[in-house]
């Protein structure tokens, strides 16, 4: 059985090996996706010498004569004479030859011309101050931001190459399970089928509506994960990770040739939980039943799996925490935890594993490895939930 960290490092890898598949989208269409190659300005930024303030552009020594005005978007001749200047907008170019620039809240102009005393940081940006052309910026395997999107524009990009977003489809097991009404008679509301494929789509993915849930038979599961593999890149499925006389998740993977990327993995809760690799290069990721021990396995195995397949890193945030957490004993302790005003993690109540009253309030699992107790004031890592879309650290 594979340590909890040592899983997530399988499933990333396994992720990684897979070739990419990219595709170029306007920039309109590229939030939430991963640069496929590295974002290398094609100019100067800026590209030319731009005022930083609303002044007086000039030449030697004052008072300066006024021979013109230069707005943002001019494309301004020198100043080729001392003691002359424009007066110059914010973002306009800076004309050659001018020497100082005085604010127009810092200036006074009378009858000789324009005084003013400049202030001894430059009021404007040289060429290339902020990146010089052919520059990397941004690495591949980069998600892109509005604030990225920002960058590519101002670098003179009308489009980027990033990673095609990955299919996924998720299969619920489980005849006890009820998609309407009230839960009695020993069945039970399915709670997965419904939040699954909202945390799916906020690691990036595109998610097919779900199903009814599949029949407690061998050939129904076998039968809905090969009809699955032909829509998705990744299936994941809900309960049958067990043994037991309805568990076929298994004997099914077994039939359809799949080898295990991580079986079962030493984490409290979540056990037991799996990846499986399929013939042709797709993923299965078998999540527990229990609904909380699902989402655990999502953020354990699923979440790094698409990290690689993405091209992005699976590091993981460290938080403080604000008060003690258990540890559990060999196995790595995921513990649901809120921040505080301060940025403190805390454990939340209601965090067994068929609750979700906690994960409801939660930002994600504070990581308490094997053989450790977790004491208020120690950094530790956080696996993170996905709370914004393409969120996949």
């Amino acid at each position: 059985m594979l340590t909890w960290a040592e899983a997530r490092a399988a499933c990333h890898a396994a992720g990684a090996a897979v070739p990419p598949v990219t595709e170029t989208v306007p920039l309109g269409l590229a939030d939430g996706r991963t640069l496929a190659e590295p974002l290398v300005t094609l100019t100067d930024l800026p590209a030319f010498p731009t005022s930083s303030v609303d002044g007086w552009a000039g030449r030697g020594a004052q008072p300066w004569r006024v021979v013109g005005r230069v707005l943002a978007g001019d494309d301004p001749g020198p100043l080729d004479e001392d003691g002359t200047c424009v007066e110059i907008a914010t973002g306009a170019s800076v004309p050659g030859g001018v020497t100082a620039i005085v604010r127009i809240e810092e200036s006074s102009t009378g009858p000789d011309g324009v005084r003013g005393e400049a202030r001894a940081m430059r009021d404007w940006r040289d060429v290339g101050e902020e990146a010089a052309r052919g520059e990397e910026l941004l690495s591949a395997g980069t998600p892109v931001t509005p604030g990225v999107i920002g960058l590519a524009a101002s670098c003179g990009y009308h489009a980027l190459a990033v990673r095609r977003p990955l299919r996924a489809e998720l299969l619920v097991f489980g005849d006890e399970l009820l998609t309407e009404g009230l839960p009695g008679a020993g069945r039970v509301r399915d709670a997965l089928g419904p939040q699954l494929p909202a945390w799916l789509a906020r690691y990036g993915c595109e998610v097919a509506p779900v199903e009814p849930p599949v029949k407690d038979t061998l050939e129904a599961h076998i039968a809905a994960i090969e009809a699955a593999l032909t829509r998705a890149d990744l299936v994941c499925t809900t309960g049958g990770t067990m043994h037991g006389p309805v568990d076929h998740l298994h004997p099914a993977l077994a039939a359809l040739g799949a080898e295990y990327v991580v079986n079962t993995a030493k984490v409290r809760p979540g056990f037991p939980m799996l990846l499986a690799r399929l013939p042709g290069g797709k993923f299965l990721g078998g999540l527990p039943g229990n609904p909380q021990s699902a989402v655990v396995a999502l953020v354990s195995l699923v979440a790094p799996l698409l990290a690689g397949l993405t091209g992005r890193r699976a590091d993981l945030p460290r938080v403080t925490l604000g008060s003690d957490i258990p540890g559990r004993g060999d196995y790595t302790h995921l513990a649901l935890v809120r921040l505080d005003a301060d940025g403190l993690a805390h454990a939340l109540p209601h965090a067994g594993s068929s609750m979700l009253r906690g994960l409801a309030r939660a930002v994600g699992f504070a990581v308490i490895p094997p053989g450790a107790h977790g004491t208020a004031g120690t950094v530790v890592e956080l696996a993170p939930l996905p709370l914004y879309p393409g969120e996949l650290a």
